[in-house]
């Protein structure tokens, strides 16, 4: 149930997100959420894309710095309290969360959330445990 996401390593520049967004574009990749964080030097693109091994190869054909990590995608209510609950789960089993983002579902009442934990496999366990609906690639690809 781990989710495939691309970082893709960019210089802080006008024009490097529109290079990176063009070159997928025309290849047929469609970004289903990302994440833009940056320092003043440079910045990583986090994207789940609807084939992660595809976007893989083109930007590093095309001289991008990208790389594949494990994520967790979690449904979450799209209601006050949803973020709260699966939050207070995971910290009173002292799990981790590195970083997260979210969108909203277009045919749904759900947000999702997507997780990056240290402990993937317990933090899995948790929420299976607590009926938390955990999304797949396949799944989440489709949306």
């Amino acid at each position: 149930m781990d989710i495939r996401q691309i970082s893709v390593f960019l210089e802080n520049k006008k024009g490097r997100l529109a290079d990176v967004t063009n070159v997928l574009a025309k290849q047929g990749i469609n970004i289903r959420a990302l994440f833009l964080a940056d320092t003043q030097d440079f910045g990583v693109l986090r994207m789940i894309v609807n084939d992660a091994g595809k976007t893989l190869q083109i930007l590093k054909d095309n001289n991008f710095v990208a790389q594949e990590t494990s994520v967790v995608a979690v449904e979450v209510e799209d209601k006050p309290g949803g973020l709260n609950r699966i939050l207070h789960l995971l910290d009173e089993k002292d799990i981790n969360i590195e970083y997260m983002y979210a969108f909203v579902e277009k045919k749904a009442d759900n947000a999702i959330v997507i997780f990056k934990i240290d402990e993937h496999e317990a933090a899995k366990k948790v929420l299976l445990e607590n009926k938390i609906g955990l999304l797949t690639t396949d799944v989440l690809e489709k949306l």
